[in-house]
């Protein structure tokens, strides 16, 4: 039986075209997928815990989610986060990038490693710089819990960031769905840009939030005991390398931030992110907590 085909034509990543012969009777269901073989210049965005592909030049195009190897977690009994007072912004770059020490007690993020290690860690990584996404390799918790959100948000941040307007819009709050990061030994997250999220009913998000739940001085005074038999890196160690670095025009370090316990930092992603990393850990392991400021 003969059979007609069709010609469809694509764009690629690379601006050039590419194309697709299609058998007629399918050209209008099928879901084509036209990929060059060989990505060029792309890094990696997050996405509301999911992954974006985005071309870094002045043109910035989104390629699409791709699904997390993390799955979502259950809820879980979190630790009591107490409302913090005489909390201070430290600014890297003005209001586009800055930290506040203390933000979580050290009672509090040790608390909120103990029970991310019994919800349980789900391995996250990419396909690489060659297939067009930024290096990473670290382990993942994410969950949707609205109450954990608030309750951080009501601790002092609502406060700190009262007084910041982008594009007539105010914090509002934080974005309910909730991740925990680890670093072990050996792992990275590569140069990447932090995506900006639509929540819906005029909601979105401007701010990316990390707070290092340990690393610096705290850190030595008392650990938590998880896995003394973990090879790659265990807690008992202090935590050395994973520092967060950001980087401006020409790939200029404009700020470099070594993980403290308790500390928080906080930066503008979406379309005025600047491109940053989260370096190599060399010695322990490195916790973060990270959701994203909402603005309405």
């Amino acid at each position: 039986m003969s059979m007609s085909f069709i010609l469809i034509s694509a764009f690629a990543l690379t601006g050039s075209v590419v194309y697709c012969l299609v058998p007629i009777n399918w050209a209008t269901y099928a879901n084509i997928n036209c990929r060059p073989k060989q990505y060029t210049n792309i890094n990696y965005r997050e996405k509301n815990g999911g992954n974006v592909m985005t071309e870094i030049s002045t043109r910035k195009r989104k390629m699409g989610d791709t699904k997390e190897t993390a799955p979502t977690k259950p809820a879980a009994k979190w630790p009591s986060i107490k409302p913090k007072k005489n909390l201070q912004i430290t600014p890297l770059r003005d209001f586009d990038l800055f930290t506040v020490q203390n933000f979580f007690s050290s009672a509090e993020s040790k608390a909120l490693i103990k029970t991310a290690e019994a919800i349980g860690f789900a391995h996250q990584g990419s396909l690489g710089p060659t297939k067009g996404e930024a290096y990473r390799d670290n382990d993942r918790i994410s969950v949707n819990d609205p109450v954990l959100a608030d309750t951080v948000w009501e601790s002092g941040l609502n406060k700190l960031v009262s007084d910041i307007k982008i594009r007539g819009k105010v914090a509002v709050g934080l974005n309910p769905n909730i991740r925990l990061y680890r670093y072990k030994v050996g792992q990275r997250f590569g140069r990447h840009i932090d995506e900006s999220v639509d929540l819906g009913d005029g909601r979105r998000t401007y701010y990316t939030l990390l707070v290092y739940l340990n690393g610096g001085p705290g850190e030595v005074k008392s650990k938590p005991k998880i896995d003394s038999s973990n090879s790659t890196g265990s807690s008992f160690e202090p935590l050395v390398g994973g520092e967060t670095v950001f980087y401006g025009p020409r790939n200029k370090t404009v700020a470099e931030v070594a993980p403290a316990e308790g500390t928080a930092l906080l930066h503008l992603h979406g379309d005025k992110c600047l491109l940053h990393e989260a370096r190599n850990v060399t010695k322990g392991v490195k916790y973060v907590f990270r959701s994203d400021v909402v603005f309405a």
